[in-house]
């Protein structure tokens, strides 16, 4: 099936001849597309403390970076090209954040957040690689793309930033508002504001290796226990007590040896590990919840809906939400796999879960994960 935000194509032909292989270029991908967010409140945001933003500016003695909050008077700055990076804004704008869901043809547990940058002309971030997979909509204004598949990694000395010393673009590109441009990790790229500008940036998780294996091994700790003491009733006398003797090594391998995992262990890990909020999101729980039984009577003619800082998803039976895994009535799962995949259940797929489930869903509530679907609480 074609999709109008990819240009026409499926996306079994993007993922199959785009995704993480070349760039693509769409012209007008959302049609008439000005933005989810004013240019003041996005400006508003950056100088929020709970929110992460960045201010870089270009000026004659260099690259300088500012890390929020953002101080009025930086964001009114005329003499020099700056740009205003606020990071995660579909975590706090609920627009915003369901612009970022028409990107559900990438699976949730890849997807990372959308940031939207503010530029006055001129302003950019210099050219640089990117490690991640990303989608660039232009809103307000026009922004010139120049992209590149160069080798050549070497970075500007000293700079706040890692920008590449020798940028040779291969395509340049203006977009205006509604133009897409999809990006591969370790392309090259050059963004400039031409005049006022603002670009929403769709960016894909990609952890590293050593990341995930710490994060593992972190999880082992806490989930995977061996029981038993290290002991040694058949200990010899050494010639020198300061020797750790081969003995000690083979059994503390060998107890070392009876730590094993599968497959359903690391996709535990991994339900767990990439529905987990950032360090920085906290949950607004309602002020006044309903008790479950009036929770459960409004659910069932409002129907409910995650909120925008939930994460949800599931492998195989488990179904796990922000970072935990739900303890599900078996019969249930099926509708909290469709609930993870569309955010949200509908008056009629709520009345049909139990009661254990439907009180598992109020507790979520009373954390402040889902809501009822007309925002009240």
């Amino acid at each position: 099936m074609k999709n109008i935000l990819l240009g026409g194509i499926s996306p079994e032909q993007f993922l199959a001849e785009y995704w993480q292989k070349k760039p693509l270029l769409i012209r007008q991908a959302i049609p008439g597309f000005s933005g989810t967010i004013e240019r003041d409140a996005l400006l508003d945001m950056a100088r929020d403390p709970d929110v992460e933003s960045r201010l870089v500016r270009q000026t004659r003695a260099g690259w300088e970076v500012l890390h929020g909050p953002q101080r009025a008077s930086d964001l009114k700055r005329k003499s020099d090209p700056w740009t205003v990076l606020v990071q995660g804004v579909n975590l706090w704008d609920s627009a915003t954040d369901a612009l970022m869901r028409r990107f559900n043809f990438i699976p949730q547990s890849r997807l990372d957040d959308l940031m939207i940058s503010y530029a006055v002309d001129g302003g950019g971030v210099g050219p640089h690689f990117d490690d991640y997979d990303v989608f660039l909509l232009q809103g307000l204004g026009q922004r010139r793309w120049q992209i590149s598949h160069q080798s050549d990694r070497a970075f500007v000395e000293d700079a706040p930033l890692k920008i590449l010393q020798r940028f040779k673009p291969e395509f340049d590109w203006v977009l205006e508002p509604g133009d897409m441009l999809y990006l591969p990790p370790e392309w090259a790229h050059n963004g400039v504001a031409i005049g006022e500008c603002m670009t929403y940036s769709i960016g894909f998780r990609s952890p590293r290796a050593d990341e995930l294996v710490s994060e593992f091994l972190a999880y082992v700790q806490e989930n995977l226990c061996i029981d038993g003491i290290y002991a040694d009733p058949d200990l010899q006398l050494q010639t020198n007590s300061a020797e750790v003797s081969a003995a000690m090594v083979n059994q503390v391998s060998s107890m070392i040896e009876r730590l094993t995992w599968d497959r359903n262990d690391i996709g535990d890990f991994l339900g767990r590990y990439l529905s987990e909020p950032k360090a920085a999101v906290v949950f607004d729980a309602p002020d006044t919840p309903l008790s479950e039984k009036r929770f459960v009577s409004a659910a069932s003619k409002l129907g409910i809906a995650l909120t925008i800082k939930s994460v949800m998803l599931f492998h195989g039976d488990e179904i796990y939400l922000n970072g935990e895994a739900l303890d599900c009535v078996e019969e249930d799962i099926d509708a909290l796999k469709i609930m993870a995949h569309e955010r949200s259940l509908t008056p009629a797929q709520f009345n049909a879960l139990t009661a254990d489930t439907q009180g598992l869903l109020h507790a979520c509530y009373e954390d402040g994960f889902l809501a009822l679907i007309d925002g009240r609480t």
